[in-house]
């Protein structure tokens, strides 16, 4: 079973930046991991994804540019850069993990409780 846990959202202006962590337990079963995000009143959307094992990324259009996902293999840790935040960032974000590359970006199997990022003006 995997287990995720996500720390670093807060309230940040827009135009600056925060990084988000997800710390990984069990991510034996799964070679993806990624984030996903949703604002109040909207489904929730695909972020970005990584692959535990080589790193090999992918984003959504929408924070192409702005946001790096990365991780740490040895601390089994995923991170979000975000910078050049807008209002439109605000949102609950979610670390997410899959075995699959389609699936982790779709509809993951495992998720994190979430964590809040707050963009103000």
């Amino acid at each position: 079973q995997v287990q995720l846990v996500e720390s670093g959202g807060g309230l940040v202006q827009a135009g600056g930046s925060l990084r988000l962590s997800c710390a990984a337990s069990g991510r034996t079963f799964s070679s993806y991991a990624g984030w996903f995000r949703q604002a109040p009143g909207k489904n929730s959307e695909f972020v970005a994804r990584i692959r535990w094992s080589g790193g090999s990324t992918y984003y959504a259009d929408a924070v192409k540019g702005r946001f790096t996902i990365s991780r740490d293999n040895a601390k089994e840790t995923m991170y979000l850069q975000m910078n050049s935040l807008k209002l439109e960032d605000t949102a609950l974000y979610y670390c997410v993990s899959d075995n699959s590359p389609l699936r982790v970006a779709v509809n993951p199997t495992y998720w994190g409780q979430g964590t809040q990022v707050t963009v103000s003006s």
